[in-house]
């Protein structure tokens, strides 16, 4: 402990001289390999996830000065800045913690909401990183201490992992967000001023952990503590400072080595003397070859031992379910054609994310990866899937087919060129937005229930809900601006107790009050869907909260808001959309006894439809009909608020 109290700058002198040594060095020959480092250590990310359309996305060049064509990867100036992966369903184990270790610039990492596993990645390399967001995955053992030296470090969401041991004493103040709930973490949470500047959300979920801020007494752990905290104490300020300064400089003379010899190995120069690099180097420092070989082996030999591992296994399982299965014919394209497509994520669905892909010929598909399946032998998920693709109606998007293996369930569609009947109805509400007029949502209210009836005539069996997720996320547009119903029957795929988590069938009321679905709980979610439609609210997350809000209504005759203001101006067609109000609380019926069967909400939607075309007509040809109508609608919309 003495020895390092004489420790002075002077010290550190020769050691700062051939760190800048070096560094002028790995200049000569630094711009033709740090893309194709950078390249490297990306190409590895992907082999650990194997991910089939992030593997077809990621080739070429990974950067063109400040953009990427590739899938979730920022550029500036030709480096990698930023990795956005998250919500993908990528799964696999980054074994080396380097990996990432060449990005250098790296200020934005997030792989959260995926299946990765295995431990924290070291991050000693990547001191620019300012968000770190790994939530919600299944990374296991201690946090990296690495993350101690990131000191422009804003963001840390390491939740909902299995992550154990204690937290280290994080106390950069450029920290705003941090966030370790949800672990498996032990020991008193560190005091230091950052640490505790946080609530106890943040540290709720580890058992094990104790002290402020979540008022749990660490008891016996304190004496333990206070005999490691004199310990500590017994170094002085300088001292402290001196061995950090020397661990820092050790770190960065390591890396310098460790890219000049990758560098410098593919320059002209050494390459024509490597077979006599021994006579070539007698001048060279023996202690820093030593370093540079020893770096070369822990580091650089093993990811690519590593990479050539991963490409093998993964040839050789390819080569043996590379197969797409049509619905009809050879659907024009095969699985090769697919992963060289140009790939978009689309987001994450219920059961699976999804991913826009464009073909060669110019067509665009979307591939749903499914995850959460219920335990399905190959011959079972077969089944099921041709009953799904079987199905053929106007108002359904049709499964155009599906690729099976052990690992991966995907499933083909179309792609909708106008989105989701969500966005359609609440994004975009400024003044560029092209209005959802009346006669288009009455369209897009007639097409879903025709879809839901075709279902409920061809169910698979009396027990199955025949859709099970009707929201206006799954109603889909295409280019004509006709409704498809899209997820249809994956009840038929996915886990009993997921499903129940997730589709919007397990939120009727009968499943609160019985546990109990059927088709009328369809039934219930179209009511839902047309309330949606008709007010422009969003129906919150069982619907109860929007079938509540209309009941009420309806019930005091507000005069406030009912309608979307978007339709409401639209006085010759109050009549059919309170009538349309009228279909969809009688589709929300609390009791399912109570609820139309849908063939009769098929010929109500339909009736109302015909009205209003019917009034179109005669309103065009009469202006004193035109304005008489106003004029009762008015009386109408006074009544129904």
């Amino acid at each position: 402990m003495h020895s390092t109290s004489h420790i002075t700058p002077h010290h550190h002198l020769p050691l700062l001289l051939f760190l800048l040594l070096g560094s002028a060095l790995v200049g000569e020959c630094f711009g033709e390999t740090v893309a194709q480092r950078e390249h490297d250590a990306l190409t590895a990310l992907k082999l650990s996830f194997g991910n089939p359309l992030l593997s077809a996305n990621w080739s070429g060049s990974q950067c063109s000065t400040n953009r990427s064509t590739w899938f979730g990867i920022g550029c500036t100036d030709n480096r990698v800045t930023s990795i956005a992966l998250q919500g993908l369903g990528l799964s696999g184990r980054i074994d080396d913690p380097l990996t990432l270790a060449p990005l250098t610039e790296l200020a934005l990492l997030s792989l959260r909401n995926n299946l990765i596993s295995g431990p924290v990645l070291n991050f000693s390399f990547n001191l620019k990183l300012a968000s770190l967001d790994l939530s919600k995955n299944s990374l296991t053992g201690p946090i990296s201490d690495s993350l101690l030296r990131l000191d422009k470090l804003e963001l840390l969401q390491l939740s909902d992992n299995k992550l154990n041991g204690s937290i280290p004493p994080f106390n950069q103040t450029s920290l705003k967000a941090f966030n370790v709930s949800n672990n498996n973490l032990t020991g008193e949470i560190p005091t230091t001023t950052i640490l505790q500047s946080f609530n106890q959300s943040s540290y709720l979920g580890n058992p094990g952990l104790c002290g402020e801020p979540i008022s749990i007494s660490c008891q016996s752990l304190e004496s333990a503590n206070d005999n490691n905290a004199k310990n500590r104490l017994g170094l002085s300020s300088l001292n402290y400072l001196f061995i950090v300064a020397d661990f820092v400089l050790f770190l960065a003379l390591s890396w310098s080595l460790f890219a000049l010899y990758s560098k410098t190995r593919e320059c002209k120069a050494i390459a024509n003397v490597r077979k006599g690099a021994g006579e070539a180097d007698k001048n060279r420092d023996v202690e820093a070859n030593s370093v540079q070989n020893s770096i070369q082996d822990s580091v650089q030999e093993r990811v690519q031992n590593s990479m050539q591992i991963s490409i093998q296994r993964r040839v050789e399982a390819a080569e043996e379910t590379r197969k797409l299965t049509f619905m009809k014919g050879d659907g024009g394209f095969d699985l090769d054609n697919l992963l060289k497509s140009s790939a978009e994520g689309l987001g994450k669905g219920s059961f699976g994310s999804c991913y826009k892909a464009a073909l060669d010929d110019g067509r665009v598909i979307v591939v749903k990866r499914l995850r959460d399946l219920r335990p399905l032998t190959k011959e079972e998920f077969i089944q099921n899937v041709s009953f799904l693709g079987a199905l053929e109606h106007p108002n359904l998007m049709p499964l155009l087919g599906y690729y099976y293996s052990p690992e991966e369930k995907l499933l083909v569609y179309n792609f909708a060129t106008k989105g989701n009947l969500f966005n359609r109805i609440h994004r975009g509400r400024g003044t560029n937005r092209i209005p959802f007029k009346w006669s288009s949502r009455l369209a897009v209210a007639v097409g879903v229930a025709r879809a839901v009836e075709y279902l409920h005539l061809n169910a698979a069996a009396p027990t199955v809900i025949p859709h099970g997720n009707l929201r206006s996320p799954n109603v889909l547009l295409d280019e004509d601006d006709v409704a498809k119903v899209s997820d249809y029957g994956l009840i038929l795929l996915v886990a009993p107790s997921l499903a129940a988590q997730r589709m919007a069938a397990y939120r009727t009321p009968e499943y609160d009050q019985q546990r109990k679905v059927s088709k009328m709980s369809d039934v219930w979610s179209y009511g839902c869907l047309l309330l949606e439609l008709l007010t422009g609210r969003s129906p919150g997350p069982k619907g109860v909260e929007l079938h509540h809000w209309v009941h009420r209504a309806v019930r005091e005759e507000w005069t406030g808001e009912v309608l979307d203001r978007e339709i409401a101006t639209q006085r010759e067609a109050v009549k059919g959309m309170f009538d349309l109000l009228k279909l969809a609380l009688s589709c929300c019926e609390a009791s399912p006894e109570k609820r139309p069967q849908m063939g009769e909400v098929v010929t109500a939607v339909e009736t109302i439809k015909n009205s209003m075309e019917e009034n179109d007509s005669t309103d065009r040809s009469s202006s004193m009909d035109e304005s008489g109508s106003s004029n009762g609608s008015s009386r109408t919309i006074r009544y129904i608020r």
